[in-house]
């Protein structure tokens, strides 16, 4: 009969594919099932094995006792029932036979079994103490040493070995060993000179920074095969050498920081998920991986070094070990600081960020200037490298309960530093990649027209991966600059409308109105009102000074000049106290406050021409002018330059230039009202005094307005002036560093010589007049004073 063909054929990859997920749910579970049976019986064995073992140690052998001492009697009775002449020859030559078989003390006697019988199972325990071997007292006893046992077919067989007694010689060689050592011990260390002491340290310093260097070349080099090496290198962070450990450690700090900023990779690295972690994947994938985890793990470490640093600074207390003193405590909270900020600004895309943010930002407020001054700046240098402003959210996140924590009692620098956020403006323009036309995919018509079968199917691929790359790119889309620049701000003006409103007195308050000035075009319409009525209140309270007073104008009309347009305000006030604020600008302290002032000026008369009427604008650039004789070239150039701006943007000022222009009335400088103060009656005679100026700059200013300030002609000015604004003017020739700009021609030093009186003089007349004095001889005794009152007439 001819055998079954095998009609079952191979699952091909398709119906494999095919298959439900519930067989192969239950394919797992059976999987599963088997390992853990397998574990469970391998489990079981070992405890039978960990048991006989522990049964074989248990039992001490004892010695066999003599039974001639225990039972007397019954020897005699033994040697009265069974003498020796009454026992046959057979029975004594099988006794004697026995008794040369290692066997005989361990077999029972009584049995007629053979002697290698297995055991059996029921035997008692008092048989089975009865078949173990025994020693004789006289045997001196010797420790055993218990190893592995052997299993075999007959059951476990206990393995055991003699322990080595160490001879008498040994141990006393042993013990004089140990007494030198002690001896050696107590002898005092050699002391050395503090010459010495130098060398040896420098010795161990320059040892431990050729390691440090070698660990960090080799990790620099193959960062994935040496990744180990950052242990090693962050190990040397607990440096327990007294005489080289703080300096070690700062080393150790600034060097894994630059480590971290060169090979920390351009991406956030998330933890795998069971489901990968389970998955087989190529060897160069899983050594990516392997680098990834240790990379993330010793930069946490690392992180955590640095802030226990930190708190052991602040909470300035001593360690158990006393390596550090607690004067160097600070030198290495200082590093450890520094090091923070270099991660916060080099590293906003990697991970645990947020967490550099929460310890740096409360830094910021800290008492030591030095360390507090390094926060600012690196917070300042993160918002101006931040596009998107995912960093600078939970930066200001943080401040805002930074300053809510300690009830607005915060240094003014914590909040100054809002100021450098790059938000211009809400509606975020858009970007190269937004306006560029976007990738066009084909339709499933177009691919079956013009496409095969494996075109279509490749395309399809390919428009798939295309699709991942383009969701994965982190490009700086405008919505989501919007989301987030719109929420940043919220949170700003929600902390500076709470101190407004509860702190008025707070010492945060310039900060305030300085962020409103740069931020307040960005406030919504209903705010608009009460803002207004706030900061006019503030400035008619006068608790503020004269900085503080002109960033309130600043405010006030950077809301009137962004969304505001659409509101009929005059704010007549405002130019009010503008106008009677300028007068109060010197050569002193208040000349940085000129900036603020071009700012204003530029906000509230260039920019809103149609608002301002002809005789606000002609006693504006009269009182600019007379503040223009008072303050510093920076200042007076800057003036200057807006009193040109003025004079373009109001054509009908040029009055002014004019001495025989009358109107109705008489100008009245002191007056506070710029509408009423009759400035079309006067002229900008200082002009002609700023003409005269020591400062080439401010000449060329004075000579142009006084030519009408011409766009052409000999009077006009060069382009490196007319195309500059004031501000950037004022800025360029700042008087801070205490340096004339431009520089003075040096003069060649004249030759040191005999001072000649006779040609000293020009006029001739007078040289004959200091010959005749000169040749006089010199009168002796005391000098009288008062001799030609005396010889006067009627005296």
């Amino acid at each position: 009969m001819k055998p079954r063909k095998n009609t079952k054929r191979v699952p091909s990859f398709r119906k494999l594919l095919k298959t439900s997920k519930i067989k192969l749910d239950n394919k797992l579970k059976n999987k599963q099932f088997k390992q853990q049976s397998t574990a469970k019986k391998y489990r079981k064995e070992q405890r039978k094995l960990r048991q006989a073992v522990k049964d074989v140690v248990s039992r001490t052998p004892v010695p066999l006792e003599d039974n001639k001492k225990k039972y007397p009697e019954r020897e005699e009775e033994e040697e009265e029932i069974l003498p020796l002449d009454m026992m046959d020859e057979d029975d004594v030559k099988l006794m004697e036979e026995l008794a040369q078989k290692a066997s005989f003390i361990t077999r029972d006697l009584s049995s007629n079994e053979p002697v290698h019988a297995k055991k059996r199972k029921n035997e008692s325990v008092i048989e089975k103490y009865e078949k173990k071997p025994r020693r004789m007292q006289t045997e001196s006893e010797k420790e055993l040493i218990y190893l592995l046992p052997i299993k075999d077919k007959c059951g476990i067989i206990p393995q055991t070995m003699e322990k080595p007694v160490a001879s008498i010689e040994g141990e006393e060689e042993d013990a004089a060993e140990e007494m030198k050592m002690a001896h050696a011990l107590e002898e005092p260390l050699p002391v050395l000179t503090a010459e010495e002491l130098l060398v040896h340290r420098k010795r161990k310093l320059q040892e431990k920074k050729i390691h440090i260097a070698a660990l960090g070349s080799a990790i620099l080099s193959y960062p994935e095969n040496n990744i180990k090496k950052l242990k090693e290198l962050r190990a040397m962070l607990m440096e327990q050498d007294p005489n080289v450990a703080v300096i070690v450690r700062k080393l150790v700090m600034i060097s894994l920081m630059e480590l971290f900023k060169d090979i920390t990779p351009s991406y956030k690295i998330r933890p795998l998920t069971e489901r990968e972690k389970n998955t087989k994947v190529r060897k160069e994938t899983q050594k990516l991986r392997e680098f990834e985890e240790g990379l993330v793990s010793q930069y946490k470490f690392y992180l955590e070094n640095l802030e226990q640093s930190v708190k052991d600074w602040k909470q300035r207390k001593l360690k158990k070990s006393n390596v550090i003193s607690l004067k160097a405590y600070k030198g290495l909270a200082e590093i450890a600081v520094k090091c923070l900020c270099e991660l916060l600004v080099a590293l906003p895309h990697f991970n645990f960020h947020n967490n550099i943010i929460v310890l740096v930002v409360p830094l910021m407020n800290d008492t030591a200037k030095q360390i507090s001054k390094m926060c600012c700046d690196a917070v300042k240098s993160l918002f101006k490298q931040d596009k998107l402003g995912f960093a600078s959210l939970g930066v200001v996140k943080v401040i805002s309960g930074l300053v809510k924590s300690h009830n607005y009692d915060v240094r003014s620098e914590v909040l100054m530093t809002l100021l450098h956020l790059r938000i211009k403006e809400v509606e975020v323009k858009k970007d190269a990649e937004d306006i560029t036309p976007k990738k066009r995919f084909m339709s499933y018509k177009e691919k079956r027209k013009n496409l095969s079968r494996m075109q279509r199917k490749w395309k399809k691929a390919e428009e798939k991966l295309e699709r991942e790359l383009l969701e994965a790119e982190a490009s700086e889309s405008a919505e989501k600059k919007l989301k987030l620049h719109t929420e940043t701000l919220n949170i700003i003006f929600l902390t500076y409308f709470r101190i407004l409103k509860k702190a008025q007195k707070s010492p945060l308050l310039p900060a305030v109105l300085e962020g409103l000035a740069k931020f307040a075009h960005l406030i919504n319409l209903e705010f608009f009102d009460d803002l207004l009525l706030v900061l006019h209140s503030l400035i008619v309270s006068g608790v503020l000074n004269h900085r503080e007073s002109l960033h309130c104008i600043l405010s006030a009309f950077r809301i009137l000049s962004g969304q505001g347009d659409v509101l009929n305000i005059d704010p007549l006030k405002f130019y009010t106290h503008l106008y009677k604020t300028l007068l109060k600008l010197h050569a002193g302290a208040t000349n940085e406050d000129v900036a603020i002032v071009l700012q204003c000026l530029d906000v509230m008369l260039t920019k809103r021409r149609k608002q301002v009427s002809q005789q606000r604008a002609l006693a504006f650039i009269k009182r600019l002018s007379t503040v223009a004789l008072h303050v510093l070239p920076d200042s007076c150039i800057g003036i200057l330059a807006t009193n040109r701006t003025l004079m373009h943007t109001f054509p009908k000022t040029d009055l002014l230039l004019d001495n025989e222009s009358q109107g109705s009335g008489l100008y009245l400088p002191e007056l506070e009202e710029p509408e009423y103060c009759n400035a079309q009656n006067t002229a900008v005679w200082e002009l002609h005094t700023l003409r005269r100026h020591y400062h080439p700059v401010v000449k060329k200013f004075a000579a142009h307005l006084v030519a009408g300030a011409p766009a052409e002609g000999s009077e006009s000015l060069e382009h490196e002036f007319s195309r500059r604004s004031p501000t950037e003017l004022f800025e360029a020739y700042s008087m801070k560093s205490m340096n004339f700009h431009p520089q003075v021609a040096s003069v060649a030093p004249r030759k040191k010589g005999k001072f000649l009186q006779e040609e000293s003089f020009l006029i001739e007349d007078l040289n004959e007049l200091f010959k005749i004095h000169f040749g006089k001889p010199a009168p002796q005794g005391a000098l009288d004073f008062a001799k030609h009152l005396k010889t006067l007439p009627g005296s």
